[in-house]
């Protein structure tokens, strides 16, 4: 798992291959991922909206970026969490993701930046 906390905000992350499957007459990579948002301020937030770099071995990019997560834009309270799953397609079967999510402090009324930690995607039998 990895783990990140930027302004009291902390982000898990865990991983999963999910399979090899064909695309438009490619082969691709389907990776899985859980993410857990953890308010442990003092101040109720809420995320925005999202931005993703997604990178894969073959060094090929792909920005993602929207409002929410999954069609949500959840508030946490001090102490509340938030999980969703998603997932990506990959052209090789090693890449890493990482980026941000947008928030808005209601205290402060201020909107801030969390950092999602670059985590590693990873085909098991493409490992030695």
């Amino acid at each position: 798992m990895t783990q990140q906390v930027t302004r009291g905000i902390k982000i898990s992350v865990e991983t999963d291959f999910e399979g090899v499957f064909f695309k438009e007459y490619k082969i691709r990579f389907a990776f899985g991922y859980r993410i857990t948002i953890e308010n442990q301020s003092n101040d109720s937030v809420q995320l925005t909206s999202r931005f993703w770099k997604i990178k894969d071995a073959l060094n090929k990019t792909e920005i993602v970026q929207g409002e929410g997560v999954i069609g949500e834009k959840p508030i946490l309270r001090p102490g509340e969490s938030h999980s969703y799953q998603s997932g990506c397609l990959l052209t090789s079967p090693f890449g890493a993701m990482n980026g941000h999510y947008n928030m808005v402090n209601f205290t402060s009324t201020r909107n801030f930046k969390v950092k999602i930690p670059s985590f590693q995607l990873s085909a098991p039998f493409a490992l030695n």
